[in-house]
């Protein structure tokens, strides 16, 4: 059983549910949301509750202030130059952001402002992002003398291989038309109209069969990683199991019937 987070955690991350839809929000506005120990702690547990909530169709990832995300909290960095601490701190950062991709549920980033470094790396381990078009995006350690290699794992996931060391060898800042044209992203938006569009993204998959859904993102990271025998193989295992789901039953026999579905979740 995973343990509740404690009071300081909970302090940083606020979680409100609608329809279906759970919106983590970053609530470290005077610090531009920099993932600090206790931040990272409270996203872990509240990923964890989200892996066990039915209830939950979409999960929205998003922050409060100024800023989506400006990385990790460089004052604790400094305040600890400890090997064994950092190795540790960043195997728990890794931990999180992993999860995000495991996660049964899609989860959306909802971005403004900048989002750096580790911030960077958060919006690259979702599985989508909406964007404000005033929101710009750097891995921009490289400026303090420190590779991000961590966020480059996630965003050379996303973007071409040398548009992805571009970002990391100049730390220069990517805007949110760019970000877009190279993939970190999947839709721009003014930022009056970001909520709307997050939200409506949102919804149209809670619209959809969760049994689906969830199929669908446990089968995606897998059968990219995979060779092409392999992966056809984990998609037709996939298929197949998905086929003989209830809810698969009742969107063939409502297609056929010229209805909307009635998705049971199972």
């Amino acid at each position: 059983m995973t343990a509740p987070p404690s009071p300081s955690a909970a302090a940083t991350l606020r979680r409100e549910d609608r329809e279906g839809v759970a919106t983590l929000w970053l609530e470290r506005p005077e610090r531009q949301n920099a993932l600090s120990e206790v931040l990272i702690e409270a996203l872990q547990g509240a990923l964890d509750a989200l892996a066990g909530d039915d209830s939950v169709r979409v999960v929205v990832l998003a922050g409060r202030g100024p800023a989506f995300c400006a990385g990790h909290d460089l004052r604790e960095l400094r305040a600890r130059p400890d090997l064994d601490y950092y190795r540790d701190l960043f195997a728990r950062c890794a931990r999180m952001m992993r999860s995000l991709g495991e996660l049964p549920q899609p989860v959306i980033a909802r971005v403004h402002g900048v989002a750096t470094a580790a911030g960077c790396q958060l919006v690259a381990s979702c599985d989508l992002a909406v964007a404000s078009e005033r929101a710009r995006f750097a891995t921009s350690g490289i400026d303090l003398g420190l590779f991000c290699a961590t966020p480059g794992v996630a965003v050379s996931r996303n973007v071409s291989r040398k548009r992805a060391f571009e970002m990391l060898v100049t730390g220069e800042f990517v805007d949110a038309a760019t970000a877009l044209e190279w993939g970190l992203v999947n839709r721009v938006v003014p930022e009056s109209e970001l909520d709307a569009a997050t939200l409506a993204l949102a919804r149209t998959i809670a619209e959809k069969s969760p049994v689906a859904v969830r199929a669908g993102k446990r089968l995606f990271a897998p059968q990219l990683a995979a060779g092409l025998e392999e992966a056809y193989a984990l998609a037709c295992e996939t298929m197949a199991r998905n086929l003989l789901a209830e809810d698969a039953r009742e969107g063939i026999d409502a297609f056929f019937a010229k209805r909307r579905p009635a998705w049971r979740g199972r």
